[in-house]
């Protein structure tokens, strides 16, 4: 038997008759049921085994069923029944779990008393009973089907000395509305119970599978036959949706309307008009406008007064409702605009405007004109790309509808976009309305290089003494054409061209396959400069270096670009001069992608994300009005957040708590690894924060505040490993055989000096106390350099450490077969072994010796994938001090000096990465012992 448990409650209390009241019993006794069967999460192990490992009796399960009328001894000490006065009549209701021995059972007694007895005996006379229709033994009742029963809407229970079996009222029935299952166009219809349909060859019409009902589908256009069952499953699904809170169909507003309509016309569905309606979903359909106006009738009002209808023959009613509804109306025009940002934003300390008129107000206020200066300098590079078409003054008619708009075209909107860079300089872009272009088959994805691969990048170029330079490309969307058919009419901001038709022809941005387009455009230029995309991240480029010892690389983040060669000056100097792009801030890399880059006083590149932490530190002294008090960790050591009671947060806390988690999850992907797991732990909450949680963000912010000089240090010595000896074992004779890795066939020659990756794993047992989950942690470094970093809740609950931190393992393993790959298509010579450090011993000697007994077989699959990594030779796994494993800052809430020396060499730029000692090899140890 399939299903939730909430759906065998329903099943057991509808075919037993069993009155609403009695929910709580029947989920008792699923419950009770289903941790006696085999359960397919358990693949296929009862969960009373899979916690205990003893099989379990039965036979008690098989003696009654649910809600059965039955005789239950008044004196449990006598062991026989007597024809009269020593019974009573009660309905069995489930089994004494904890009373008694086993075949103790519960009894529901006339008046609604819940008592334990051992002696009880079936209330009929016959094996063959007709459970929860038939009379028995005196018994009076209807035999008609018991009604639906709707779990979680309680009826009172009155005290009946004997039970009526509830019969169907078809009249509740009929005036059910339900949603049926999508059909295979995508259409989804409502039904409506209109009649019974009985269909039996027995003798007996009223048997529950011979129920049928016909159902009114789609307003009378067709009927549809469903049976009793099904009709129940669609019912309840309605209930659950609405006890859920969840709003289906919801109509959003009405975009347009057809009519008026004859009988006659194919668009005809009993309605003189359609209304072409938006609903939550983001769907648009036509539904008939009587349907909508029962629904939503001030929604249709809405419609009807913006487009000059209430005079008209069909929308007359609504008139009434602009007049006594104009408060309410208000309110929805005031609802679509909540969620709109109305709270003075700002960027480096500058004011950020929203609009034209605001950017104006505050050059004003300032007293200069950079702003106005932005604007014109944006509009300035959309002209020299000539951006848009001058076809003359646009004439409005009253309606708001341009009269000369060129033909086969479509009006959008545009709007400007301000922000203010690290510099301080102020700029502006004009970006368009996509959302009002029509959609189009055309591609529109274009990806963005990952910060994981810019830091490979960047390693590279200090690795082979390559150049490292930044640039921006100006209006890179303009660089191509659109095809789409769009126009504005100009605003304020295009000065003597405003109320002007400008039709758009180049990808401006915003629009729905500007991306693509740009990026089609950039490949074009790429190819023609001998670059080729890394299969592995195709916004990585690659090609030769003049002298062809190494290769030079381009990463690119949308318009910004990452320039790593020998002649770095040279490769702009094309961009500009043949390709006319327009570079911004071309020079050594200072700033990108919110990091600041600098050299320490050795020569070292370092990786500082100073200037973001100062920009969330000004947004958090502007938001609560004092600066973060200092911390030493981000959470408090062992802190559990997710057992925190305090009030929620209110509104606006709820949004700051959104804002304050994007900084964190950025500054994290910046290189802040050591704030990743308080961060995943607080993530959690984004829906629903309390107070308790909002106050340990503050917390994290005064942490990081405290910890500002924290930055990656791109070190490129491998390091020293010799201490480590390399296990000698013949895997011939196992299950593996002669296993080899995998090299990519398609890579390019390697060249350049090699890589050595280092990995370190962890994972905390019971980091969430509500779930069980384990939380697996990983730490990547090629050669010194810290490159990536994991820190995520496990998807399965282990009930051990050992099982926690193979599958912490397994993870590690795979992005490590990912990271020796990526390298590869980079052309990265990569050191024929990679060494995973890990800290439990019983782990790395089961994934290491080849004698080594598993008897966990859930953990099998880990097991099998780490060890056929160990026994191919390019994993060594090893064991180290747990105090000195760098994943533990990934792992758990820590305390500072527990990890201090760890952060001091990764992160807090003094000593080397290479001073986190590693132990020696397992074999020596185990010798040693």
């Amino acid at each position: 038997m399939s299903g939730t448990t909430l759906e065998w409650t329903i099943r057991i209390m509808n075919f037993s008759g069993a009155r609403a009241c009695m929910w709580l019993l029947a989920i008792q006794y699923v419950v009770y049921l289903r941790n006696y069967l085999a359960s397919p999460a358990l693949d296929g192990q009862c969960p009373l085994f899979a916690l205990t490992g003893q099989n379990q009796d039965i036979s008690h399960l098989t003696h009654f069923h649910f809600n059965q009328t039955v005789y239950y001894r008044i004196d449990d000490d006598a062991r026989s029944f007597s024809s009269s006065g020593t019974e009573l009549k009660g309905h069995w209701v489930g089994f004494g779990e904890h009373v008694g021995e086993l075949m103790t059972w519960k009894i529901l007694t006339a008046d609604d008393d819940i008592i334990y007895r051992s002696s009880v005996r079936p209330a009929t006379s016959g094996s063959n009973v007709n459970r929860g229709l038939e009379s028995v033994e005196g018994e009076t009742g209807s035999s008609s089907l018991p009604v639906f029963v709707r779990s979680r809407h309680l009826d009172s229970c009155s005290n009946q000395s004997e039970f009526v079996m509830p019969s169907i009222n078809f009249e509740d029935l009929f005036v059910r509305t339900f949603l049926l299952t999508p059909a295979a166009n995508g259409e989804r219809h409502s039904a409506r119970v209109t009649k019974p349909l009985i269909e039996t060859s027995s003798e007996e019409p009223n048997l529950i599978q011979d129920l049928k009902f016909i159902l009114d589908v789609r307003h009378g256009l067709s009927e549809e036959i469903i049976t009793y069952n099904e009709l129940l499953d669609y019912i309840q699904k309605e209930e659950e949706r609405t006890l859920d809170h969840e709003r289906l169909f919801k109509v959003t507003r009405i975009i347009g309307h057809q009519g008026p309509l004859n009988q006659d016309d194919p668009h005809y569905r009993g309605s003189n008009y359609n209304v072409l309606v938006e609903w939550d979903t983001g769907e648009t359909t036509y539904e008939p406008l009587s349907i909508i106006a029962k629904d939503d009738p001030v929604t249709c009002a809405v419609y009807a007064k913006e487009n000059n209808l209430l005079d008209e023959r069909g929308w007359r009613r609504f008139k009434r409702f602009v007049k006594t509804h104009k408060r309410e109306i208000r309110n929805m025009k005031r609802n679509k605009i909540k969620h709109s940002h109305h709270n003075i934003k700002y960027m480096f300390g500058y004011q950020i405007p929203r609009d034209y008129v605001e950017a104006m107000e505050l050059d004003r206020k300032n007293g200069n004109t950079k702003w106005k200066e932005a604007i014109d300098v944006e509009l300035k590079q959309i002209d020299d790309y000539q951006t848009f078409k001058d076809v003359g003054k646009a004439e409005i008619n009253a309606k708001g509808q341009v009269i000369n708009a060129p033909e086969g075209y479509k009006k959008i909107r545009v709007h400007l976009v301000f922000a203010v860079k690290h510099d301080g300089r102020h700029k502006a872009r004009l970006v368009a309305d996509g959302h009002l272009t029509r959609n189009t088959t055309e591609g529109a994805y274009s990806g963005v290089v990952s910060l994981r691969s810019l830091r490979i990048v960047m390693f590279l170029s200090e690795l082979n003494a390559l150049k490292l330079w930044g640039a921006d490309i100006g209006n890179a969307y303009l660089e191509a054409f659109t095809e789409e058919k769009i126009f504005i009419v100009a605003g304020p901001e295009f000065g003597d061209r405003k109320g002007h038709i400008l039709i758009i022809s180049k990808r401006l941005y915003g629009l729905r396959t500007s991306g693509a387009r740009w990026h089609d455009r950039l490949f074009d230029v790429m190819r023609d400069m001998g670059f080729l995309p890394s299969k592995n991240d195709p916004d990585i480029w690659r090609r030769h270096s003049k002298d062809g010892k190494v290769y030079e690389y381009i990463a690119v983040y949308v318009d910004d670009l990452a320039i790593v060669a020998q002649d770095p000056a040279g490769i702009c100097k094309i961009f500009k001069d043949k390709f006319k792009f327009k570079l911004k801030g071309d020079g050594p890399l200072e700033y990108h992608l919110g990091c600041g880059y600098w050299r320490d006083p050795d020569g070292t590149l370092v990786a500082d994300p100073k200037k973001y932490i100062e920009k969330m530190m000004e947004w958090y002294e502007k938001e609560f009005g004092e600066k973060p008090k200092k911390m030493k960790t981000p959470l408090e050591p062992g802190d559990h957040p997710e057992i925190d009671e305090s009030p929620e947060c209110s509104e606006k806390d709820q949004s700051r708590y959104l804002t304050m988690i994007g900084q964190l999850q950025w500054l994290v992907a910046l290189g802040r690894f050591d704030i990743f797991c308080a961060t995943m732990t607080m993530s959690k909450f984004r829906p629903a924060p309390r107070e308790g949680h909002i106050s340990r963000l503050k917390r994290m912010y005064g942490y990081v505040s405290e910890t500002r000089i924290a930055a990656i240090q791109f070190r490129t010595a491998e390091p020293n490993y010799d201490n480590i000896e390399i296990p000698q074992h013949d895997w011939m004779r196992t299950v593996y055989g002669n296993v080899k890795e995998v090299f990519p066939e398609d890579a390019p020659e390697p060249r350049g000096k090699s890589v050595v990756t280092t990995s370190y794993v962890d994972a905390n047992l019971y980091h969430d106390v509500v779930t069980g989950k384990d939380v697996t942690a990983i730490l990547h470094l090629l050669n010194q350099t810290p490159i990536d970093w994991y820190s995520k809740k496990q998807g399965t609950v282990e009930t051990a450490t050992f099982g926690s931190k193979f599958s912490a393992a397994r993870t590690a393993t795979d992005q490590i077969v990912d990271l020796r790959n990526t390298l590869r298509y980079l052309g990265v010579p990569v050191k024929e072994r990679s060494y995973l450090f890990g800290d439990n011993k019983s782990v790395v000697t089961n994934a290491t010796i080849p004698t080594s007994v598993f008897s966990k077989r859930h953990h099998a699959l880990s097991y099998h994938r780490v060890r056929e990594a160990v026994a191919s030779g390019f994993l060594l796994f090893h064991w180290t001090d747990g105090k000195k494993n760098p994943a533990d800052i990934l792992s758990k809430h820590w305390t500072f000096v527990s990890v201090f020396p760890m952060l001091k060499s990764l992160l807090l730029g003094r000593g080397e990465t290479k001073d986190i000692k590693n132990e020696p090899t397992i074999s020596d140890k185990d010798k040693a012992n």
